[in-house]
Parts: structure tokens; C-alpha cells; sequence
């Protein structure tokens, strides 16, 4: 990690790493906590696969969707890792996304507890970590990775 550059939340989720994984892979699961509640998310195209589409709108109202992500899956480790990246569309063309481009690496590991989850975020430069930062990165990527926590714990017990 280049903390001049990158950005990281990380926790132990209290559940098998294989339903934390389905949790990441499967798009009817990924559209039930990939964006902060009360927003609502809907997948239009997901392959977990390199090269594979990430394709998301979002609701504010469950009714009225705009786009969310336009990315591309670039490293699918069965159950370990996944890096996707919003610089490259579904397409695989150069994009300039909004508010910034990054690439995020997500691991997941064994921990005692259950998993150990990993969610590092890279920018290309200062300024581009710095805007995620205040535009709520923290609280954001940490509250995503609280519902996924629920989704899998309830899931397992």
C-alpha cells in the first residue's frame, strides 16, 4: 500500500470465506450491499471474470436508476482476489470516470474469527486519492463492506 496513493478498508467478517466470495460474485447477492443504504443498486452486466463487465446503476427511490459503475474485472482468484478497475470500461475503452478513477484490489483471507477482508483502493495520483478521501471514501467503502459483513453472516448462521 502507497498511502500517497491509496486508500484501504479492512475487516474480519464473521463468515466462511466461500460465502463471502459468493457474496462478491454473484450479482443477485453483490446488488444487495454494493452501495451505501438507503441507496439501492441494480446489476445490468457482471461476469467475475478477467475481463469481464462490472455494470451497475443506482435508486434513490427504487424506481428511477441512473448509472453507477462502468468497470472491468481484471484478476478473478477463485475465493482469494479480485481486482476491478472503472479507468477501462465494459468495453475495455479508456474511460474518465466520475467522481475519480481507480482500481480496487479486493482479498479475502482465513481469519479465527471467520474472513479477513481486504478492500485497497488505488488512485493514479495524490490529488484523485485525496478527492475520494473527501468525498467519503471511508464512510462509503466502510459502510459497503458493513452490509456485505451482514449479508454473509446471516447467510452462514
Amino acid at each position: 500500500m502507497n498511502p500517497e496513493l491509496d486508500l484501504v478498508v479492512e475487516r474480519v467478517i464473521r463468515a466462511p470465506r466461500d460465502v463471502v466470495w459468493r457474496a462478491w460474485t454473484d450479482p443477485a447477492r453483490f446488488e444487495q450491499w454494493w452501495l451505501p443504504a438507503p441507496m439501492v443498486m441494480r446489476v445490468e452486466r457482471f461476469e467475475a471474470a478477467p475481463g469481464g463487465p462490472m455494470v451497475t446503476s443506482m435508486s434513490e427511490d427504487g424506481e428511477t436508476y441512473v448509472p453507477h459503475m462502468d468497470a472491468v474485472f481484471l484478476v478473478v482468484e477463485e475465493g482469494e482476489r479480485i481486482v476491478f478497475t472503472n479507468a477501462l470500461d465494459s468495453a475495455w475503452r479508456p474511460a474518465d470516470p466520475q467522481p475519480v478513477a481507480l482500481t480496487a484490489e479486493i482479498t479475502l483471507a482465513d481469519a479465527p474469527e471467520g474472513t479477513e477482508y481486504r478492500a485497497l483502493v488505488r488512485h493514479g495520483d495524490r490529488a484523485a486519492r485525496d478527492r475520494h478521501e473527501e468525498l467519503g471514501f471511508h464512510e462509503g467503502w466502510g459502510a459497503v463492506a458493513d452490509q456485505l459483513a451482514a449479508l454473509a453472516e446471516k447467510e452462514s448462521a
